[in-house]
């Protein structure tokens, strides 16, 4: 009869333990990290729009034929740095009549009435790969593609990819330093949340423990209640973020433009499992904690 009775009176204890300020609590914390993730998401697609957008100036002989122009063009779209949409490289032929009336319109004035002639060429207009515009991998773009039948020159602002590069790489290294620092705080704070539940049910822990339970015995109904604990904070969080994310996309329309539907899923389930994983350790070290201490400890 002792053991349905301590049974009981375990899980009647239990039933004090305070889960809505721990999921609280808990879904704060990874509320904040998720916020700072969805920053980091969205700095990274933003890394890679720019470096789409970059091109590269491809500048011909002069009066090449169709034959060799649709050659070239062929050459230049079976170029592993040459970037695709929809199953098609992005390659634009801009001709020199072409290339005329976009520099008529950008400076007003147009230059074959003094020269007599148009002295441009004509040019393929390539998207670069984001993986691609480093120096190095431009450098050697620019030797393989000179190196063509037919091409006169290459050209793109060397500058602009060198600055873009750099300040990049700076802002995703302080952006990722700042991250580590909040999981580690995040950690922290939930780490002592539950230590702090827990601290109620040190008496009944040393008692389970002094009438011969097993310290698994003891550990399951904490650790499976941490655990479905740090789930529905991790699943409550999920919800906020997705629910600030789409009142962001109302409030801030040219923001749909950096979603990335896959890493956003994965930095859900993250926040998810992050809330799972810190809930189950931070419950047994804590439970671990207390069946080592003494008596006059747990005073």
């Amino acid at each position: 009869m002792a053991a349905p009775t301590t049974s009981h009176s375990r899980k009647k204890k239990l039933g004090s333990y305070p889960t809505l300020l721990v999921v609280f609590s808990i879904t704060l914390a990874l509320v904040v990290i998720g916020l700072f993730g969805l920053l980091l998401v969205h700095a990274q697609k933003l890394s890679e729009v720019v470096r789409e957008n970059l091109e590269v100036q491809v500048y011909l002989d002069r009066d090449l034929p169709e034959t060799e122009l649709l050659r070239l063009q062929q050459d230049l779209g079976q170029q592993p740095f040459v970037a695709e949409r929809n199953g098609k490289p992005q390659i634009r032929f801009v001709s020199k009549e072409e290339g005329a009336r976009q520099l008529l319109q950008s400076t007003g004035e147009d230059f074959r009435q003094f020269l007599g002639d148009n002295p441009l060429r004509d040019a393929y207009v390539l998207k670069i790969k984001p993986e691609f515009t480093d120096t190095t991998h431009l450098g050697q773009l620019n030797r393989n593609i000179s190196a063509q039948r037919g091409v006169f020159e290459v050209q793109y602002p060397q500058d602009l990819f060198a600055s873009i590069n750099n300040n990049l790489t700076r802002v995703s290294l302080v952006l990722l330093g700042f991250a580590a620092v909040l999981v580690l705080v995040v950690v922290i704070l939930i780490n002592n949340t539950i230590k702090l539940a827990l601290f109620s049910q040190r008496f009944l822990i040393r008692s389970m423990q002094l009438v011969g339970a097993t310290r698994l015995f003891i550990q399951q109904p904490f650790l499976r209640r941490a655990t479905w604990q740090g789930l529905a904070s991790g699943l409550l969080a999920a919800l906020i973020l997705v629910a600030l994310l789409q009142y962001a996309y109302l409030e801030v329309e040219p923001l749909r433009l950096l979603r990335d539907d896959l890493r956003l899923g994965l930095l859900l389930l993250g926040v998810i499992g992050l809330g799972v994983v810190i809930g189950f350790f931070s419950s047994a070290r804590a439970v671990h904690k207390y069946l080592k201490m003494s008596l006059d400890d747990l005073y």
